[in-house]
């Protein structure tokens, strides 16, 4: 298989991932297609025998991140929610459309690392190889993310509502 039909067999991945940060398909679809321009623009730098799908996940990370920097305000997201494989019962529907408003709001360094290691199943290292990132922070902003989402979706405030004591 040559380069150009891994790169295809990658665009699936890349599309949820970018729906995933962009929040609506009109979005994710111009993100991907940025990606796939800069990344074939840039193929010269790819290393050989190097991971492929994180090289084109740091790609499209670079893309998000620069697009971000440069519409300042961010632009309003879109309530869509992603394609699900079977019809959903109207309180799975509910239960998918909390976790995806509680994904949006979390800080987007955060949402990164949770996306890449929960959607699309990279290992700490991976995740840090994409983001350019220590594993550490990594793990940290991982396990920020999860707490975050358990205290939204509980309605709890950050951290389970637990009282930190006063020591005299």
């Amino acid at each position: 298989m040559n380069d150009a039909d891994s790169i295809v067999e990658l665009i699936p991945r890349l599309r949820r991932y970018a729906r995933a940060l962009a929040g609506d398909r009109g979005a994710a679809d111009d993100l991907v297609q940025d990606t796939l321009e800069r990344a074939l623009s840039k193929f010269h730098l790819y290393r050989r025998g190097t991971d492929l799908r994180a090289w084109l996940f740091t790609v499209m990370h670079n893309v998000y991140v620069n697009q971000l920097r440069a519409s300042r305000p961010a632009a309003t997201l879109d309530d869509d929610m992603p394609e699900l494989a079977q019809p959903a019962r109207e309180t799975d529907a509910l239960v998918l459309r909390d976790l995806d408003a509680a994904i949006r709001r979390l800080p987007p360094d955060q949402r990164e690392v949770l996306l890449l290691v929960a959607l699309e199943e990279m290992s700490y290292d991976e995740a840090a190889g994409t983001l350019g990132i220590p594993i550490g922070t990594v793990m940290s902003r991982l396990a920020r993310a999860r707490e975050k989402l358990r205290a939204m979706l509980s309605g709890l405030p950050p951290g389970g509502g637990k009282q930190l004591k006063v020591v005299k």
